[in-house]
């Protein structure tokens, strides 16, 4: 299970707890309630001295709650989610509802998709968040939760990497290509020397930085993924690092994220949770812009980010049978909006149409699985009845096959008998 350090005192103000009053235990028992564990209390400066033996006087001593959540609860794995969740749970804010805002410009910016990055690294999809403002803790949890990402359902960068970026700082459309790495030239993040993308590698692989691990993703490919805008300033170099040019900063105000991939189902899941967990800090809270993603051939592939909801119809009786349970109806509905899920009773009252929002992808897949499952089951079965014929057919040919046998033997046994009946006489 995925771990997530979050500062109490910033959790405790979001959750609007008085830190001199809610206790820990209090906490503990809103986790367990919620499904979710406190699974250690430290700091930064013991979490130093733990790793290294060595006390750093100059790290925070301010408690860090390290919290267990569920593998596929990507939307809790910053303070954002998990505040979120708590707080609709506790009934202290409604379900938030993230919606599609219309371009501010009047036209939705482009990336154009070049052919080329189908041996490298195939997917990409984009968002913005417009009107933004960071706070110091904020800015923080946005950059924790890209690595939280890159760490999981990103498998270390493999699938999936993000790619943030000031959007002030750069002019569409957007590029993205696959390049020779000689070919690549732009000032990495937090350096300032320009280099190409093979001196890069070669700088990264002589050092100790934390990038080397993702080099061999795509050390051995002839050509490597890039991402350009308009004035062939180099957005990121992806999986491994972005550019100086477009980076991040408290004052930053529009927010562009691209995510490349080898698989478009968890690069949208990836984009979608950035997206919805940090839309709350835009000026008009959980929206955000659409990007026309643009294939080799010129066609759109579509607008991104997709957050549309989808409803999966429950029968109250089958709930409570496989729950091994016994609620109404009307308890249902209360439960699942506690959790997020905005439910509603059918008209006959035996069951209940749940809308799925997109922060929980999990559920897609589980009744994805569901269908699965039915198909397997029926063809389970089918298989089951022709390995019966067959184990039938088999049988009776082995019976007759016997019985043939049998009266054989039974012929020879009466000519042996005759035979030896003349030869006695």
């Amino acid at each position: 299970m995925p771990k997530v350090n979050i500062n109490r005192d910033n959790l405790y103000k979001a959750l609007g707890f008085d830190s001199k009053t809610y206790t820990q235990e209090q906490f503990e028992d809103l986790c367990f309630a919620f499904g979710v564990e406190l699974d250690e209390v430290t700091s930064e400066r013991e979490m130093i001295k733990n790793e290294t033996g060595v006390e750093d006087l100059n790290a925070s001593d301010e408690v860090i709650y390290k919290i267990d959540v569920s593998a596929n609860r990507y939307d809790l794995l910053c303070l954002e989610g998990i505040a979120r969740a708590l707080n609709v749970y506790n009934h202290k804010t409604s379900i938030p509802k993230y919606q599609i805002a219309p371009p501010k410009y009047g036209a939705h910016e482009k990336l154009y998709i070049s052919k080329e990055v189908e041996s490298v690294r195939p997917v990409v999809v984009a968002g913005i968040l417009r009107d933004i403002t960071f706070t110091q803790e904020s800015y923080d949890s946005f950059i924790d939760l890209q690595e939280k990402l890159h760490a999981n359902i990103c498998k270390k960068r493999s699938l999936v990497s993000i790619g943030t970026h000031d959007l002030d700082t750069l002019s569409g459309p957007f590029y993205y290509k696959a390049m020779a790495p000689k070919d690549i030239k732009f000032i990495p993040l937090s350096q300032t020397k320009e280099y190409n993308a093979e001196e890069l590698f070669k700088f990264y692989d002589e050092s100790s930085s934390h990038l080397k691990k993702f080099l061999p993703i795509i050390k051995d490919s002839p050509v490597y993924p890039v991402i350009y805008d308009s004035k062939n300033v180099v957005c990121s170099l992806p999986p491994i690092i972005n550019g100086e040019h477009s980076k991040i900063k408290l004052s930053t105000k529009n927010v562009f994220i691209e995510v490349t991939a080898n698989d478009r189902t968890k690069a949208n899941i990836v984009l979608n949770t950035m997206l919805t967990m940090f839309s709350e800090y835009c000026q008009t809270p959980f929206t955000m812009e659409q990007v026309n993603v643009i294939d080799c051939n010129g066609v759109s592939t579509g607008l991104y980010p997709q957050i549309e909801e989808k409803q999966i119809n429950a029968q109250v009786d089958y709930i409570n049978k496989s729950a091994g349970i016994n609620i109404t109806p009307n308890d249902m509905v209360t439960l699942l909006k506690r959790m997020s899920l905005q439910s509603k009773l059918s008209s006959d009252q035996k069951s209940i149409i749940v809308d799925v929002p997109v922060t929980r992808s999990g559920m897609y897949f589980n009744n994805n699985n569901n269908n699965n499952n039915n198909n397997n089951n029926n063809n389970n079965n089918n298989n089951n009845n022709n390995n019966n014929n067959n184990n039938n057919n088999n049988n009776n040919n082995n019976n007759n096959n016997n019985n043939n046998n049998n009266n054989n033997n039974n012929n020879n046994n009466n000519n042996n008998n005759n035979n030896n009946n003349n030869n006695n006489k």
